[in-house]
């Protein structure tokens, strides 16, 4: 029932209704902490030697701190395995990032077997680049167009919206690399007085919003969001949202692991197109990938 999504006090109300004994909140937490050393061996697990594709993106839950009321992060690593299988290689709680956070994470996952990540998908989080290339300095880095596109759309009136993101379609939607380029400067003359912020940004992150376009459509639709993390956010919020605030970060980690459980149950398909993105990885990737043999 907690794994399902029930507050301790929920369980507490159906248990007395339908068996007529009284459970505390109390006791119900304790039952559920002795799945506290399974949580800690999947933490800890062995990992894959490569993931072709991996995203990096961070959730918010309330909790407390010496008493006070905080906001902590659940930054969640999701895998895409080399049979194109979606899987949670990980979380890790902070209130704030930095780059040795994620150096940090990336030492753990180092150490839990990953020798290489081929692309990482991620939102522009705060050390992240800095760290990525320290630990992974091969690993080609994706920003998340749709995340980019809504902090550009942030400046502008709503009156220009529409036809503004528009234009933008024009840059990231381009067929390769020079047309893209040629669009982000007639996005310039037409824009470039009125949010030279928007240009900032784009200009300043280009090297990273720009790697999709190395890949053939079917590697592009799966790199240029971080949407697969994002979506499992979304679920881990239906099972989590009756649990309005964690006491410790045990408990947080706790209710986030058997939620996983839950949806690792949902998780039976490869990613879409997996079999022609698997052949343009083996391609872009031959030298990285020769020993890495698929089930």
């Amino acid at each position: 029932m907690y794994a399902k999504g029930m507050s301790t006090r929920e369980i507490e109300e159906y248990v007395r209704d339908i068996y007529g004994v009284d459970v505390s909140p109390g006791l119900v937490s304790k039952i559920t902490d002795r799945i506290m050393p399974e949580v800690r061996e999947w933490q800890a697990r062995p990992l894959d030697d490569v993931y072709p594709v991996v995203f990096f993106d961070g959730v918010w839950f309330k909790g407390r701190n010496d008493g006070k009321v905080v906001k902590k992060c659940v930054y969640s690593v999701l895998g895409v395995t080399v049979e194109g299988k979606k899987e949670i290689l990980g979380i890790w709680i902070a209130e704030s990032e930095s780059a040795s956070f994620w150096v940090s994470v990336f030492n753990d996952m180092k150490n839990r077997g990953v020798k290489d990540i081929l692309i990482a998908c991620h939102d522009n989080l705060t050390g992240f680049t800095k760290a990525l290339e320290t630990t992974f300095p091969r690993t080609e880095s994706q920003l998340c167009i749709v995340h980019q596109i809504r902090n550009s759309l942030a400046f502008v009136s709503w009156k220009e919206r529409k036809a503004l993101a528009a234009d933008l379609k024009m840059i990231y939607g381009a067929a390769d690399i020079e047309d893209a380029e040629y669009q982000l400067e007639v996005f310039r003359e037409k824009y470039g007085q009125r949010y030279p912020y928007i240009l900032k940004s784009w200009d300043e992150n280009w090297a990273e919003l720009s790697v999709f376009f190395k890949f053939p459509e079917a590697v592009r639709r799966l790199i240029y969001t971080t949407n697969p993390v994002e979506g499992f956010h979304r679920m881990l919020r239906k099972y989590t949202k009756t649990k309005t605030m964690f006491p410790t970060d045990e408990s947080l980690v706790k209710s986030i692991y058997m939620s996983i459980q839950e949806i690792n149950k949902k998780w039976t398909a490869s990613v879409r197109d997996w079999t022609e993105i698997w052949g343009q990885f083996t391609i872009f990737f031959d030298d990285r990938l020769r020993k890495v043999k698929t089930a």
